[in-house]
């Protein structure tokens, strides 16, 4: 485990960063259900990540050692196959030496990607939940033991005995600890999706974090992409008081200037502050900028 040697002033731990939420081998998942709860809490910042939409080896090598908080990678849009997502997710947890928590977001409720995100030693979030008994089956699928409600399959040689199997908790089996470890984030990405939050959250208590999908969510609804139209205003404020009224973590995306971050992110315990695919578009304004200036010296030396 991170050791840090600050200390508040009343002599308790300080916060360092997500080492401290570590679990004993970086090829299991952090405790990132507990990690979720104390930034709630407030105990410690929210979680600063950056979305990875491009699903890239490379671009991962480059990220990882920045040391943000976690990064959200994107298995929905950019597909590749179980390697390379297993390949990425460990990366990202060794480049960083551990002060990267993985996310997947997997491309749907199948039991098989989400076992696939899991082993790897990634948490997962969950695209399109609009019922309960969706909910129900993929937190199901995301753990192991029926009596404990979970019906994922035991990955038998994912660790190695005495090596990689180590506990946090040494009173429980390798598989209820990373019970405890791993996070299931839903998103909500419709408006039955937020019609029916209330009852998902009532009868699904284990889902960790939740996201509003606000473009899925219009598009369902029959709206542009953006707006700030009275029915759109209507369903993010049922949207927010509900996960409010269930004290449920959520997450979202705070882009832009980092002096609107603390408005942004109010409330967040976990906030996407930029992408690779958004700092790559910036690449385009480079080049019509270049072109703009090459273009005036052409003129003038003519």
């Amino acid at each position: 485990m991170h050791s840090n040697p600050l200390t508040e002033p009343n002599g308790s731990k300080k916060f360092g960063d997500m080492r401290d939420y570590m679990a004993p081998s970086l090829f299991q998942p952090h405790r990132v259900r507990q990690a979720i709860r104390d930034a709630h809490e407030k105990k410690i910042p929210p979680m600063i990540g950056y979305y990875a939409g491009l699903t890239s080896i490379p671009i991962t090598r480059f990220c990882a050692p920045m040391g943000y908080d976690a990064v959200w990678i994107d298995w929905e849009h950019t597909s590749c196959n179980v390697e390379t997502l297993t390949t990425i997710v460990h990366e990202t947890a060794f480049m960083s030496q551990g002060r990267t928590i993985p996310w997947v977001r997997v491309p749907g409720h199948d039991h098989a990607s989400i076992g696939f995100a899991l082993d790897a030693g990634a948490s997962i979030v969950v695209p399109q939940i609009e019922t309960v008994v969706q909910a129900k089956y993929v937190v199901s699928a995301a753990r192991f033991g029926a009596s404990r409600g979970g019906s994922r399959s035991v990955p038998p040689f994912r660790y190695v005995q005495g090596v990689t199997d180590l506990r946090i908790d040494a009173d429980k089996d390798i598989w209820h600890n990373l019970n405890e470890q791993a996070a299931v984030m839903i998103q909500i990405e419709s408006l039955a999706g937020i019609d029916n939050l209330d009852d998902i959250l009532t009868q699904v208590p284990d889902i960790d974090m939740v996201w509003l999908g606000s473009i899925d969510a219009r598009v369902s609804m029959g709206l542009p992409s953006r707006g700030q139209e009275p029915v759109w205003l209507e369903a993010v404020e049922k949207f927010q008081a509900t996960v409010k009224k269930h004290d449920k973590p959520y997450a979202g995306f705070a882009f832009g200037p980092t002096s609107n971050l603390p408005k942004a992110a109010a409330g967040m315990s976990m906030a996407l502050v930029t992408s690779d695919t958004e700092q790559l578009m910036r690449m385009k304004a480079h080049l019509e900028e270049a072109k703009a200036v090459l273009a005036i010296t052409t003129t003038e030396s003519g």
